[in-house]
């Protein structure tokens, strides 16, 4: 069974970051390691959070129980997300060193997949994170990235590069020189999910919605990032985990519920969604 070790955040009672990256992947049958590097009681769009920043000592203090463990080699996905301050950032770059010099010898895939999703801040909203946070992603994080995973807004925060719709993705991505999943891509009327690499580009749209719960880009990520454990084509990973995401949202509306249901979802959410449309850009 794969392994996958997450450092983002727990958010007890909200279906977002780390939490809900581990519940997607537990379904999809990825064993989830989480490390928090926030333990808060909900999302602070739903007011205090409550709960607290992870200290360094102790993110530290829980990777090296991880690694103690013996499960280093054993770990085929890395998913890198929320941040709460530099420190926690040099903790997880020097895990993945680790990871990645660690022997293999039973082990799902034959290497790790680090998949990093530099949390910075979005459109409409600008930075949320201290600067040295931000900066630590750039420096730390985006050059041991395998896959970088950024909404639109922080694709141009890491290229300097405009990103207006899903063909402008590909310019601003050829900068960073990795394969990006670039989510919250304007599309006209549609809302759409560019994945490019120097080989080929694809964007998964569906129409807008007026309101989502909280949570969607980190669902995404662990969507997208099974099918890649699956050795799925990069369409259709991008179509099911899209359309899991779309399926999910849809589903939080007809049940009014204000958090992602994933658990309700099951198996359903590794479908893909008649109401994503998939292009191949080049």
């Amino acid at each position: 069974m794969p392994l996958a070790l997450i450092l983002s955040s727990h958010v007890a009672s909200s279906r977002v970051g780390g939490f809900v990256q581990a519940m997607a992947l537990s379904q999809l049958k990825v064993d989830p390691v989480l490390v928090p590097t926030v333990l808060y009681g909900r999302h602070p769009g739903w007011g205090p959070p409550g709960g607290a920043a992870v200290p360094v000592e102790a993110f530290q203090g829980m990777l090296d129980g991880v690694q103690a463990n013996g499960l280093f080699g054993l770990v085929d996905l890395v998913i890198t997300g929320y941040f709460s301050s530099a420190g926690q950032i040099k903790a997880a770059a020097k895990a993945i060193d680790a990871i990645r010099a660690s022997p293999r010898e039973g082990a799902y895939t034959p290497r790790p997949r680090i998949i990093v999703d530099p949390i910075m801040g979005d459109s409409g909203k600008g930075l949320y994170v201290l600067g040295e946070v931000a900066e630590a992603i750039m420096s730390d994080l985006v050059p041991r990235a395998d896959l970088l995973t950024p909404n639109a807004w922080e694709l141009e925060r890491l290229t300097g590069a405009p990103v207006r719709d899903a063909r402008s993705v590909r310019g601003a991505a050829r900068l960073l020189g990795k394969p990006v999943l670039v989510s919250s891509v304007p599309q006209g009327n549609e809302i759409g999910v560019v994945y490019a690499d120097s080989n080929e580009a694809w964007l998964a749209a569906h129409q807008k919605v007026a309101k989502a719960p909280n949570g969607t880009g980190d669902l995404l990520v662990a969507l997208f990032a099974a099918a890649l454990i699956e050795t799925q084509p990069i369409s259709y990973a991008l179509a099911r985990a899209v359309g899991g995401v779309a399926e999910t949202i849809l589903a939080a509306q007809t049940w009014e519920a204000t958090e992602l249901p994933v658990v309700a979802m099951g198996q359903r959410i590794r479908q893909a969604s008649p109401a994503v449309r998939i292009e191949r850009l080049a």
